[in-house]
């Protein structure tokens, strides 16, 4: 299931990429790199556990190489650094299939638990980040829970 999420993913991004060219602002992928971004640099402590685990989800989620993860989330650090709201990311990511929103709020969730600690400012961007994609509150709580749970059971 998570194969043909990440399928649908990749067609969607190809067909914007299709349809519009070079894309004015954001593009999906620079939106999905700045939203984990946010979320690690929200408690103002970036642990190297949340810096791997940011470019492995990123790499998951997109199918990118671990080289291209990087350039990516270099530009998102980059672009975080102006950014005003979530909104502009957010905005760019309205259209996804919902359960593609979902798998990131889960990968959110995953950069957040990256160092044992889901700090309440880090909590607080992926809540807005949920609500800003419409993803409903159950699915939002889901995703943490999993997160939570697949961690406690690798220990």
């Amino acid at each position: 299931m998570l194969k043909q999420l990440f399928k649908k993913l990749e067609s969607a991004l190809a067909a914007e990429t299709g349809q519009h060219g070079k894309q004015s602002g954001l593009s999906l992928h620079q939106a999905m790199a700045g939203l984990l971004s946010e979320v690690a640099m929200a408690d103002h402590d970036i642990d190297e556990r949340e810096r791997t685990t940011k470019r492995n989800r990123i790499c998951q989620l997109l199918s990118l190489d671990v080289t291209q993860a990087e350039q990516l989330l270099e530009e998102a650090r980059q672009h975080s650094e102006h950014a005003t709201s979530l909104y502009e990311y957010t905005d760019k990511l309205r259209d996804l299939d919902p359960q593609a929103r979902i798998a990131l709020i889960e990968a959110m969730w995953s950069v957040a638990y990256a160092d044992e600690n889901i700090d309440p400012l880090e909590e607080a961007v992926i809540r807005k980040t949920a609500e800003l994609l419409y993803v409903d509150h159950a699915e939002f709580i889901r995703a943490k829970l999993n997160v939570i749970e697949n961690d406690d059971s690798e220990s």
